[in-house]
């Protein structure tokens, strides 16, 4: 990027233990999607993404029984929605079929996502969900926290 680029890119991170629960990552996500004004230009994109939050973090705790990091970061262009977990092995999505009671995480994140990736690190893996800015809307002030 060059040094006079107008792209101001903002994160936001939060370690959720696995006793702190899905509820908490959705409220806190809620409030950082506030800050780009989405909640009241795009309601239905701010859904989307509460969740796929929510499937990324139970998939941390349930699938890798380990707290989860949930780092926000948006680019002008995107919303990347990343979930860090300890294992090693890479989610894969699945055909529950009809009577099954889970396994439809990724399906769900896959539909409500403009993309989303999986990838290795160091120590675990992460997911990343992409959701691009609404068109009819531009992003309102970024505030930090």
């Amino acid at each position: 990027m060059a040094k006079d680029s107008p792209l101001k890119a903002v994160g936001w991170a939060r370690s959720l233990p696995v006793s702190s629960g899905v509820k908490v990552a959705r409220e806190w996500t809620r409030q950082h999607v506030a800050t780009l004004g989405w909640s009241q230009t795009a309601p239905d994109l701010v859904d989307s993404i509460l969740l796929a939050v929510s499937e990324l973090v139970t998939n941390a705790h349930v699938h890798a029984g380990s707290a989860a990091q949930l780092i926000l970061t948006w680019d002008e262009e995107c919303l990347h929605v990343t979930v860090h977990d300890s294992s090693p092995h890479l989610p894969e999505p699945r055909d529950p079929g009809n009577s099954a009671p889970g396994g439809r995480g990724l399906l769900l994140v896959d539909a409500v996502a403009d993309k989303w990736e999986a990838y290795r690190c160091p120590r675990g893996k992460s997911v990343t969900a992409c959701f691009q800015a609404p068109t009819s809307a531009a992003p309102g002030a970024i505030g930090s926290g």
